[in-house]
């Protein structure tokens, strides 16, 4: 079902949620509110397919909020209008969403247009899909958030990670952490396989500019408390290298799908490894809505790397 509502109000759209709920079989069970803030250069039917995906594992209610540069002409003598589209069923997946325009002057006060659609006694996640504040938890829709989801890979800053590091708060995230869980799994898996030797150093080498291989560099300086030194290559996979007393420990993604694991004194391993959908990695997101500990860490460990 898709509802179109021109020159509306909040209010009306939440009484038109409340009367979908009483003549339809939706049922309320939404786990949180998704506020998706879509900057001028949006691919408005990525994000979209990307919260449907996403929300088969999280009902949520989505809202997505749109400035001006998707909106239209403003009515005669008003200075702001909102126009929405509900969608509720199968065109929204396991969710509802809402799609919001902001027109005009409304466009600047983002919270007082989601604070009456907000989920009452669940937690709200903000997701920026591409062009992000430098300080999420200051502007005043993150000022609302227990999560504040953003993509360092678009995020238009020139050192995102830098500008992440300097601004985060807990509860901050960022979806090229969230494309290298599998990989840290396979890392951490190596690693607990004995013999348990004591890593001396290690250096981590990948494409220029990969925020993703930045933080898996942070994550292992964090952890291993050891040298770590940033290579690059050209490439588009990530080949680690540890040393420690019997000798290297190497796990270098050869394609896309697999990774070559060498430990000292055992047969090479190939064990795969899917690249991850941008709703795969919004998905995990919203499976931890506690500070991320492990996330902070690398951030903070990305001043202790060697950079060759």
């Amino acid at each position: 079902m898709t509802e179109i509502l021109t020159d509306t109000s909040t209010g009306y759209i939440a009484r038109r949620l409340v009367r979908v709920h009483e003549t339809t079989a939706q049922t309320t069970g939404r786990v949180l509110t998704l506020i998706v803030l879509a900057g001028a250069d949006e691919n408005l039917e990525s994000v979209i397919g990307t919260v449907k995906d996403a929300s088969r594992e999280h009902p949520s209610r989505v809202l997505v909020l749109l400035d001006a540069a998707h909106g239209r002409p403003l009515p005669e003598g008003k200075d702001s209008c909102i126009d929405a589209e509900i969608h509720v069923g199968g065109d929204a997946g396991a969710s509802e969403l809402v799609v919001i325009r902001m027109n005009g002057e409304v466009a600047e006060h983002p919270a007082s247009v989601v604070t009456p659609l907000l989920l009452p006694d669940t937690p709200i996640v903000c997701w920026w899909p591409s062009a992000a504040p430098a300080d999420p938890a200051a502007t005043k829709v993150g000022r609302i958030a227990q999560r504040r989801i953003v993509d360092s890979r678009c995020s238009g800053h020139d050192d995102a990670l830098a500008v992440q590091r300097e601004h985060y708060s807990p509860g901050d995230s960022d979806l090229a952490w969230a494309r290298i869980t599998l990989w840290r799994a396979i890392v951490a898996s190596t690693l607990d396989q004995p013999p348990h030797h004591d890593i001396t150093e290690a250096h981590i080498s990948g494409p220029a500019g990969s925020s993703s291989v930045d933080l898996a560099a942070g994550w292992l300086a964090d952890r291993l408390r050891v040298p770590v030194t940033r290579e690059t290559h050209t490439g588009h996979g990530i080949r680690l290298t540890m040393t420690r007393a019997d000798g290297e420990l190497v796990i270098d993604q050869r394609s896309l799908d697999t990774v070559e694991v060498e430990v000292p004194g055992a047969a090479t391993q190939l064990v795969a490894l899917n690249e991850r959908s941008q709703a795969d990695c919004l998905s995990e997101e919203l499976r931890h809505l506690d500070p991320d500990d492990a996330y902070a860490g690398a951030l903070d460990g990305i001043r202790r790397l060697n950079w060759a």
